[in-house]
């Protein structure tokens, strides 16, 4: 059951980004919103758009990896999985705190 839950947060997840990419950011906080301009959207969505859609990625790898180690009863699946989670979370954060940075001049 938790590998489904992982992988139908990892779908919302790049649905998000797919909007952010399209330059809607009305999903993210209002600081971002208020502080990015309006010449800045674009980039700006698509870049945190990438980094969301690449930890979604990541998330549904790891439902799937999640569910090959419950079935076959191998725990070598759970350890990829992880893996594969760590890495898409690193990368996608750090695509989306760089934009946030370079558009918003801090992510807070």
């Amino acid at each position: 059951m938790e590998s489904i839950l992982t992988a139908v947060i990892g779908l919302i997840c790049i649905i998000l980004g797919v909007f952010n990419r399209k330059g809607n950011i009305s999903t993210l906080h209002s600081y971002h919103r208020k502080r990015v301009s309006e010449e800045d959207r674009l980039p700006f969505g698509k870049m945190v758009g990438l980094g969301t859609i690449i930890v979604g990625i990541a998330l549904i790898l790891m439902g799937g990896f999640s569910f090959a180690a419950n079935l076959l009863q191998k725990d070598f699946y759970l350890i990829i999985g992880t893996v594969i989670l760590i890495i898409g979370l690193v990368v996608g954060l750090a695509i989306s705190f760089y934009a946030m940075i370079k558009y918003n001049k801090g992510i807070f």
